[in-house]
Formats: structure tokens, sequence, C-alpha cells
């Protein structure tokens, strides 16, 4: 489960810089000017969000939990 759980945190986390980069070198000066990439590229960058952090306090539980036994 860590292994899976690590993976998932490693490969959410490059997606994350990815993302990002994309975002900052794409984003408009104004909100007005929004397109529907930008919108598509900011729900990505949250949804990375949102896999990273669950992913890395179930590696972190899992490496606690075993230690503990």
């Amino acid at each position: 489960m860590q292994k899976i759980a690590t993976r998932i945190f490693i490969c959410a986390s490059m997606a994350f810089g990815v993302v990002g980069i994309l975002l900052v070198l794409t984003s408009p000066e104004s909100d007005a000017d929004r397109t529907t990439f930008n919108i598509v590229l900011m729900k990505l960058f949250l949804v990375t969000v949102f896999v990273i952090l669950p992913s890395f306090a179930l590696s972190v539980a899992s490496k606690y939990l075993r230690a503990k036994s």
C-alpha cells in the first residue's frame, strides 16, 4: 500500500509541476480573457492537489503504522 501511495504521490507531484508551469505560461493578463484551455488547466491543477494530499497522507500514515507494529 505504501509503494502504491508513494508512486501516486510522485506522479501527481510531477503532474502538479507541469500543469502549474503551463498555467503560469498561458495565463492571460486579465480575468476577462480566460479561455477554455486556461479553465481546464486550473481544474487539472486543483485535481493534482487533491490527489497529492491524500496520497502523501497515506504514504506517511502507512510508514508510521508499520513502525509501531
